[in-house]
């Protein structure tokens, strides 16, 4: 007996073809994150840096995170040269900060306020940061036209009072407005069961006398 097959969930389709690859960025931009620059200091002791929001934290011990990086990035092949990198991860008012380091302009470093401290993996953007984690790379993979490279952090500062900055939907958010939004009230409890009315005890007749027992109905 054949049976007719059910709905499927209304999904709205894509634009793939057979045979052509799926564009993920609708699906990775539907995806908010927080918003870092990477940074690290090339040969010549040139600084380098790049926007980034594919970052993701891969274990507790050892403290390793992942960034994923274009391959072509100038920024990319000075990180993998030089084994070390900063990361700094953006407040809520760097915006500009992170168009710069996005634009690809030469000068960024001379636009941008920053410092080396002793032992840091890339330049701190100091101004425009509310964390700052400074790493060793242990090993990068290269897949498709980005390299995931895998970073040990070895020291982590924050700027307390700093809010993260946003960013999703091709579009930018502060944390402070994302969070002033009261949230949907939360649902009251279902009020209690009534009680079910209590039934009358069954009257039996004593035991010996004739007869059938009688049952009061």
């Amino acid at each position: 007996m054949s049976h007719a097959s059910q709905p499927s969930p209304s999904v709205r389709p894509g634009t793939a073809t057979a045979g052509a690859e799926a564009d993920i960025r609708p699906l990775m931009s539907a995806f908010p994150s927080g918003v870092s620059v990477i940074t690290t200091i090339a040969a010549g002791s040139e600084p380098r840096g790049m926007t980034c929001s594919s970052l993701a934290s891969v274990a507790l011990s050892p403290p390793t995170i992942v960034l994923c990086l274009r391959t072509e990035s100038p920024t990319v092949q000075a990180v993998l040269e030089s084994g070390h990198v900063a990361v700094n991860l953006l407040h809520e008012n760097a915006r500009p900060v992170s168009d710069l380091f996005a634009s690809g302009a030469a000068d960024r470093f001379e636009r941008t306020e920053w410092r080396l401290p002793l032992g840091a993996g890339g330049p701190h953007l100091t101004e425009a940061a509310h964390a700052i984690a400074d790493g060793v790379v242990t090993q990068a993979v290269e897949f498709g036209d980005h390299t995931a490279v895998f970073v040990r952090i070895s020291r982590v500062s924050q700027h307390d009072g700093a809010e993260p900055l946003l960013y999703g939907k091709r579009r930018y958010a502060r944390w402070t407005d994302a969070t002033a939004v009261p949230g949907p009230p939360a649902a009251a409890p279902p009020p209690p069961a009534a009680p079910l009315p209590a039934l009358p005890a069954p009257l039996v007749a004593p035991a010996g006398s004739k007869g059938a027992a009688r049952v009061r109905p």
